[in-house]
């Protein structure tokens, strides 16, 4: 059965955030609230974990498109390959904030995704989400449990989610009420810039 941890945006306890971070680190799955839609994430460097969140949403781990959620931008090289300085300052404009960017993947990546030539890089402007990667010292891998074909009111209730997924996941974060409205994904690596999904993110930023 799944845990509830509260945190509180404003000021995360770091004493909780800590109690998250371990169940990461032991190859755990937790749904945390983001700036958009509750997502469902787990470490990037425990290979157990992606696999169990691959067999959750019935895909291969080797096609699965999920975002990289990174504390802040230090450390892209990481996992993208050195990108322009124009689409940079994109990124330093948009983040945090609600949006996608796909980058071309590095040749560092870990080896389950050695076969991924892009990358989602998200920084969301949310400080639980912030505080819990920042802690866990590395990206989480994660999705979102949002309904694509529709909004229904499990997605945003944290009681809800905790009923629905109590059983596939070892920590539900209680954050609050979260959107429904997903994030703004951009594509980066052709060059010029496409909107794959216009969501939240304001596209003003491109200008």
């Amino acid at each position: 059965m799944a845990e509830l941890i509260k945190l509180y945006e404003e000021n995360p306890n770091p004493r909780d955030i800590k109690r998250v971070v371990d169940v990461l680190k032991k190859g755990g799955l937790v749904i945390y609230p983001t700036d958009t839609v509750y997502g469902l994430g787990c470490d990037i460097t425990n290979n157990k974990a992606l696999e169990k969140l691959a067999r959750i949403k019935g895909v291969k781990l080797d096609k699965a498109n999920w975002s990289f959620i990174c504390h802040d931008l230090s450390n892209l090289s990481d996992y993208t390959k050195q990108i322009e300085s124009t689409t940079f300052k994109v990124l330093k404009k948009a983040l945090p904030g609600p949006y996608t960017f796909i980058l071309p993947g590095s040749k560092s990546l870990p080896s389950v995704f050695k076969k991924k030539k892009q990358v989602g890089i998200r920084v969301p402007d949310n400080n639980i989400t912030l505080e819990l990667v920042r802690a866990l010292g590395n990206p989480i891998v994660s999705t979102s449990i949002r309904d694509e074909d529709e909004i229904l009111e499990y997605t945003t209730d944290p009681g809800l989610i905790l009923e629905k997924w109590d059983k596939l996941v070892d920590v539900v974060v209680d954050g609050g009420y979260g959107d429904n409205q997903a994030s703004t994904i951009l594509d980066f690596t052709n060059g010029e810039v496409e909107v794959v999904r216009e969501g939240k993110g304001s596209l003003g930023i491109l200008k």
